[in-house]
Formats: C-alpha cells, sequence, structure tokens
C-alpha cells in the first residue's frame, strides 16, 4: 500500500520524507470529458474550481447543527450547483448524464499533492530505475525461490534468514 493516501501522509507528515512513491489514482478519466487534473484546488477557499471559474465546495449552505464533511472513506466531496451546471456551455464536457458534478478529495489530499508534484521531477525517475533493480530481487526471491515468508523468529533470525537467501541468490 505504498500508494494509499494514509501511507503518504504517514510518510510526509509525520516522518517528513520526501516520497519517491506512485500516488494510487483510483478514478478513472473518461475520453471526451473533463479529468480531475482539470479542476483547479484552491486551498485557501477549500474548495475546487471548474474550468469556467465556478466553485465546487463542499457545503452549499449552513446548517444549525454541524456536521463532519469527511465522509467514512476519508474523503471530502465537493459539489457544484445545480444552477450554474444548468446554464454552463461546458456541461456536455464535464458532467453530461448529471445535474451537477461531483468530486472527491481525500483528507490527505494535501500529501498526495506533494507526491505528485515529486513525481513530475527527474530525480524521481531516477530514483524509481534504482528502486526498480531492487524490487525484482526482492520478486525473485518470493517468486522463484518461495521465500514468501520468514520462518526463524526475532529480528536476529529475519536477519540470518534473509542473508542466507539473498546469499544464496547472489
Amino acid at each position: 500500500s505504498y500508494g494509499s493516501a494514509a501511507m503518504l501522509n504517514w510518510v510526509v507528515k509525520q516522518k517528513y520524507i520526501e516520497p519517491h512513491i506512485p500516488v494510487w489514482e483510483k478514478s478513472t478519466d473518461k475520453p471526451g470529458l473533463f479529468a480531475r487534473s482539470d479542476f483547479t484546488w484552491d486551498k485557501e477557499s477549500d474548495c475546487y474550481y471548474c474550468p469556467t471559474g465556478k466553485p465546487l465546495l463542499s457545503r452549499q449552505r449552513n446548517f444549525k447543527k454541524s456536521s463532519s464533511p469527511v465522509t467514512k472513506a476519508n474523503t471530502i466531496i465537493y459539489r457544484s450547483s445545480q444552477i450554474n451546471c444548468r446554464i454552463c456551455k461546458l456541461k456536455s464536457q464535464c458532467c453530461p448524464n448529471t445535474t451537477f458534478k461531483k468530486i472527491t478529495r481525500s483528507i490527505y489530499g494535501e500529501s498526495r499533492d506533494v507526491a505528485r508534484e515529486i513525481g513530475k521531477t527527474q530525480k524521481y525517475q531516477q530514483s524509481r530505475k534504482d528502486r526498480k533493480k531492487v524490487e525484482v530481487l526482492f520478486a525473485y526471491l518470493k517468486r522463484i525461490m518461495n521465500f514468501d515468508r520468514l520462518r526463524l523468529r526475532g529480528i536476529t533470525g529475519a536477519h540470518d534468514e534473509f542473508l542466507m537467501a539473498a546469499t544464496v541468490q547472489n
């Protein structure tokens, strides 16, 4: 679960590590429709802006009893106004089958944004190449040499067992 939102948040916010980890993108972009990246995130106002500049808000109105906008899946749902969507020229490219646009953002979205920005750098591309060399060896140990679990107990047992397997592999 390297690229999960919770893992990225732990790496960025708690351990202060620059994440050279690919971000899991669960949303699939459909051809001919606007992608999530076409919508602009504004941290200060806590909303998305559509390509025409209209806001997508997590709360459309204020209630007497306030509740958390966070769902059970640890996301916040941002919705556009039906009125804005109804008169929009780009509705067929945005939300052709619904009356409004809906975008979900993880509560760990800030950490995911950090990882996405790092993913665009040359340094990240190099670390991906380097990591692949090592991960291929681990995959070989697990699949071909059937090293799927440790049989010795404790840290020293695990160290010894892994050292023996790596020696055999080498």
